[in-house]
C-alpha cells in the first residue's frame, strides 16, 4: 500500500499534523518507534498552557497566537480532556516582580493580582497522553480512525523519484518528520536541535487547588483521587544532559520544594514520575516547513557562504519532504497552530511564517562554514 502521508513521530506534534491531515486525507499513517503515542516527551510534559510575558517581540507573538488558537481547538474538540482554570503567574524575586510591573502595558490576555502574583483565565492545563491518543482516535463527521504503526523505528528513509520509502517497506508521497530531539533521519548540517530533559511528577495531597500555580515551576490543579486526597501534577526540571536526571531523588526533592514555594501542599505522596527530552532548536523558534537540500542549494549558490543573497524560492528543497520540530517545553501550546500551518502548506500551498521556516537556519549555519 502506498500511502498519501507518513508522519514519523506521535508526541504532541505528530499527532497535531496527524490530525489536521486527517480533514484531507484518510490514507494517512502515523508510525512511531514507541509502544503508543506520547511514548516520550508528550507523556511526561506537565502540559500547561499559559501567556509568555514581556515586551512585544516575534517569539511573543507566536506564543500568543498559539496559545488563542490551541486553547479554542482543544475545548471544541476534546473538552474532556481540557481544564480551563486559570494560572497564577507568580515573580521569582523581587528583581522578577519590577519586571512584570513592566510588563502591564503589554499583557496579551486578561488578568488579575492575585497575592504576590497574577491569576490569567487564560490558564489550561491538558491531559498530555490522553489528548494524543483522542486526536487520533475521536473522530466524527464521516472522519476515520488514523492508522498507526507502533514499535516502528525508522532506521533509514529514501527518494525513488516518486515516492518516500521507510525501511525499504513502507511507501509514502509526504513523509512529514515530527521525531523531536532525534534528528538521525536528516543528513543535514543546518539542522540542529538541543535537547532539554526534564522530569515531572504527579502526587497525592490532601490539598484542594483550585487553580494552576507557576513560579520557578508549574503546579496543576488538584483532581480528586479518593479518601479526601487529590491528584497534582508538577513539573519541570531542566538538565542539559541525561545523567543530570538519573538522580530522581534530587530531582523530586527539587521539584516539591519549588512548588512549596508556592503553595502549601499537605500530606505529599508521590504517585508516579515522568521524564523525557524537549527538542529546541539553537534560536528557540520553531522549525517547520519543507527541507532544504543543502548540498544541491550550495552547489548551485556557493557564494551564499559569503553572506550573498539569495531569493529563498530559489532553495533546492526535498520533494515531499517536511518538518515539524523544536518546539520545545511548549509543545501543547505551539504544536496546534504550527500543524495547522503545515497542513495547509501541504495541501493548498500556503507559505508557512518566515520566522518559522528552516530557510534562517539554512543561511545562518552557510554563512559559518568554511570557505
Amino acid at each position: 500500500m502506498i500511502y498519501e502521508h507518513i508522519v514519523v513521530g506521535a508526541g504532541i506534534s505528530g499527532c497535531s499534523v496527524a490530525y489536521e491531515l486527517s480533514k484531507h486525507s484518510n490514507n494517512l499513517l502515523l508510525v512511531d518507534k514507541g509502544s503508543s503515542v506520547a511514548y516520550g516527551a508528550s507523556g511526561a510534559a506537565g502540559a500547561f498552557l499559559s501567556p509568555l510575558l514581556g515586551k512585544p517581540n516575534e517569539f511573543k507573538d507566536l506564543v500568543t497566537k498559539s496559545l488563542n488558537y490551541s486553547t479554542k481547538m482543544y475545548q471544541k474538540n476534546f473538552p474532556f480532556l481540557v481544564h480551563n482554570c486559570g494560572t497564577t503567574r507568580v515573580p521569582k524575586n523581587d528583581s522578577d516582580k519590577e519586571k512584570f510591573k513592566d510588563y502591564i502595558p503589554y499583557m496579551d490576555f486578561s488578568y488579575k493580582p492575585d497575592g504576590d502574583g497574577y491569576f490569567f483565565k487564560v490558564g489550561t492545563v491538558v491531559n498530555s497522553v490522553g489528548l494524543c491518543k483522542a486526536m487520533t482516535t475521536s473522530f466524527t463527521n464521516k472522519r476515520k480512525k488514523i492508522k498507526t504503526k507502533f514499535n516502528f523505528d525508522v532506521k533509514n528513509i529514501s527518494y525513488d523519484g516518486e515516492h518516500w520509502i521507510l525501511n525499504k517497506e513502507l511507501k509514502t508521497k509526504n513523509l512529514i518528520l515530527t521525531t523531536g530531539s532525534d534528528i538521525d533521519l536528516l543528513d543535514e548540517f543546518y539542522i540542529k536541535i538541543r535537547s532539554v530533559w526534564g522530569r515531572r511528577i504527579d502526587i497525592s495531597t490532601t490539598t484542594n487547588l483550585k487553580h494552576n500555580y507557576h513560579k520557578l515551576c508549574s503546579v496543576s490543579k488538584s483532581f480528586p483521587i479518593e479518601n479526601n486526597k487529590y491528584r497534582v501534577s508538577i513539573g519541570a526540571t531542566h538538565h542539559r544532559d541525561i545523567k543530570d536526571i538519573e538522580n530522581k531523588q534530587k530531582d523530586n526533592e527539587e521539584l516539591l520544594l519549588k512548588a512549596k514555594d508556592i503553595v502549601d501542599l499537605e500530606d505529599v505522596d508521590i504517585i508516579k514520575e515522568y521524564y523525557g527530552a524537549r527538542a529546541c532548536s539553537v534560536d528557540y523558534f520553531p522549525i517547520v516547513g519543507e527541507v532544504i537540500n543543502s548540498k544541491k542549494t550550495i552547489e548551485e549558490f556557493p557564494y551564499l557562504k559569503n553572506g550573498t543573497n539569495v531569493q529563498k524560492e530559489r532553495f533546492t528543497r526535498y520533494k515531499n519532504l517536511y518538518i515539524l520540530n523544536g518546539v520545545g517545553g511548549r509543545g501543547f501550546v505551539l504544536a496546534p497552530y504550527l500543524a495547522k500551518q503545515l497542513a495547509n502548506k501541504i495541501i493548498d500551498n500556503k507559505p508557512i511564517d518566515d520566522n518559522l521556516t528552516l530557510d534562517r537556519l539554512f543561511i545562518r549555519e552557510v554563512k559559518r562554514m568554511e570557505k
